[in-house]
């Protein structure tokens, strides 16, 4: 007898292949059968009208603690994800003993953007190993979740306070890449590190991880050649200044020492200025010419961030300011309301070191996304250089004063780009280039900033039904059967029989997301930025419904992915 049968569905398996009607089929968490299906059954879904594919599968999240109070992976759940990898960037909760575990919930608050008060209040460090650690997690989440671990993290764990800025020693590297296989023979899925200058900690330090010789890196790179299943992934400036040669060898030669393929994030691609991506895609021809082989992630949707004064991520890099972005806040209310400051700030965001993060010093384009202050109400929807006008102030004053009567909660955003038709076939040309994946939605991270779920299905309502730029049996294809070959997860990201029943149903005329908006659930009572799924009918994790009509079951079916066992080796070549 089936536990499951999908009825009347138009089935898109995942491969590419055309969307055929008819049911599939479902027992004990695997799919059984596809086609017409005839057999008892406990549970008929009636699919008529809907879409049945795959489980999408989403490389680069930051979910590493969010699981441990919202085991759904919301919102990622109802966008139709079913299969998260977490530890991106160098970024992980283990191995840590009680002398690290204050500096890693500060490093992530300050870095990845998650409230310092929800880490504090949602974490209880019952666990110092990275086995410990993914133990915690067994039996407890709604979606499949498998992590990196981090540079950092196993930098800490092996050099103390020598991690930040002190470089390492040979026997220090050796004890690191010991932990390392450790954390990989626990069921770690790769290692995963930062190079890049946009990363601080908790004191506005570099991360341990930027701190590493090129030697380290690839020691330790090497290490993981030895766990079956494995992965890399790496951050480093070029990923966005643009890579230099150096950057492709590092990249490169980090790929061949593990022998295995090396993501960074992520690519962005604009149709105006084409030579930008195309630079940076040159580096998987480069590395598979010498026996590596680089991957870029890249979003399908336009870029769209927030800007806020209270984390100052992204700000901090303006040139003179990450000491004033990393006061306490109420020194910093202080500081932004001092005329000599705000000039010193004003004129390190216009000079020529600002680089990339120039354009931001447009402040007259600014739009202020949300307001909190009742003063400044009217300032809402508008832009900087509107409300400027209307008092009669010039823009980086007004600016300020609106942040400062919001105690700097303020929502900015710099003008979206990259949604026009040009773009988006300019998007879908990259997404067909061997050496480009789709992902790195940061899910979990940057709360203040941005909803990074929204990327699954922005592709299927705008890249397909809106601006027609792929199929929507290639669409799928990029999210599920793509993602999971290249981590070489088993049997997942395919609906075919004996594979595992991670399925999402949806209506193809209506799927979409709704806008990003402030929700304080979170530990403690804190906000972040979150965006519901349209027309995202049911999500099936092992066969098992977590997420109907946009609502979580509490069901939690999900597995806890190990290298070796739940995935199996792909190589550089």
């Amino acid at each position: 007898m089936l536990d499951l049968l999908i009825r009347d569905a138009s089935i898109v398996d995942g491969t590419g292949a055309p969307a055929r009607h008819g049911d599939v089929g479902v027992r004990d968490g695997r799919i059984v059968a596809v086609g017409d299906v005839d057999e008892l059954v406990t549970k008929t879904v009636d699919a008529e009208g809907q879409t049945l594919t795959p489980g999408f599968v989403d490389l680069h999240t930051h979910y590493d603690a969010q699981l441990f109070w919202d085991p759904a992976a919301s919102p990622s759940v109802q966008h139709g994800v079913t299969t998260v990898f977490g530890g991106n960037c160098g970024f992980t909760l283990a191995p840590a003993g009680p002398d690290q575990q204050d500096y890693l919930t500060r490093m992530l608050a300050r870095v990845e953007g998650m409230p310092l008060e929800a880490l504090r209040a949602g974490l209880d460090w019952q666990w110092s190993s990275f086995g410990e650690w993914l133990a915690r997690l067994d039996g407890r989440t709604a979606v499949n979740a498998g992590f990196l671990v981090g540079h950092s993290a196993i930098r800490l764990a092996a050099m103390g306070d020598d991690a930040v800025g002190g470089e390492a020693s040979p026997e220090q590297t050796e004890k690191m890449a010991a932990l390392l296989g450790a954390a990989l023979a626990d069921g770690a899925m790769g290692m995963s590190t930062s190079q890049s200058h946009t990363h601080h900690d908790g004191s506005g330090q570099p991360v341990p991880s930027r701190s590493a010789s090129r030697e380290e890196l690839l020691a330790l790179a090497a290490a993981v050649r030895d766990h079956p299943g494995t992965q890399l992934e790496a951050i480093i400036p070029g990923c966005l200044s643009g890579f230099t040669d150096d950057d492709i060898a590092l990249l490169t030669d980090m790929s061949r020492a593990a022998d295995r393929p090396l993501n960074w994030n992520v690519l962005g691609v604009s149709a105006s200025k084409p030579e930008r991506h195309e630079k940076q895609l040159r580096a998987g021809q480069v590395a598979a010419e010498r026996g590596g082989r680089i991957i870029a992630l890249t979003l399908p949707h336009s870029t769209k961030i927030r800007l806020s004064f209270l984390t100052g991520f992204v700000l901090d890099g303006l040139p003179g300011w990450r000491e004033t972005m990393h006061l306490p806040v109420a020194e910093r209310l202080r500081a932004l309301a001092d005329p000599e400051v705000r000039r010193r700030l004003n004129g390190g965001a216009h000079s020529e070191e600002a680089g990339i993060l120039r354009g931001l010093a447009n402040w007259e384009r600014l739009i202020i996304v949300e307001t909190f202050a009742p003063e400044n109400d009217e300032a809402a929807g508008r832009t900087v250089g509107e409300v400027a006008a209307a008092r009669g102030k010039e823009a980086f004053d007004t600016l300020l004063d609106i942040v400062i009567a919001d105690e700097l909660r303020t929502g900015l955003s710099p003008r979206p780009f990259g949604d026009d038709e040009a773009d988006w076939k300019a998007r879908a040309e990259v997404w067909r280039n061997r050496d480009a994946v789709i992902g790195g939605s940061d899910a979990g991270a940057h709360l203040d900033m941005m909803c990074g779920a929204i990327y699954t299905t922005s592709l299927l309502g705008h890249g397909v039904r809106e601006h027609q730029v792929v199929t929507l049996e290639e669409a799928v294809r990029l999210i599920t059967e793509v993602p999971a070959r290249l981590y070489g997860l088993k049997e997942r990201g395919r609906i075919a029989p004996g594979w595992y029943a991670d399925l999402v149903m949806f209506d193809p005329a209506t799927v979409d997301h709704g806008p990003e908006r402030t929700r304080y659930d979170l530990p403690a009572g804190a906000p972040r930025l979150v965006a519901d799924a349209h027309g995202i009918t049911s999500v099936w994790v092992g066969g098992v419904e977590v997420c109907h009509d946009g609502a979580a079951t509490g069901a939690m079916p999900g597995t806890v992915l190990r290298s070796g066992r739940d995935t199996e080796t792909v190589t550089a070549s």
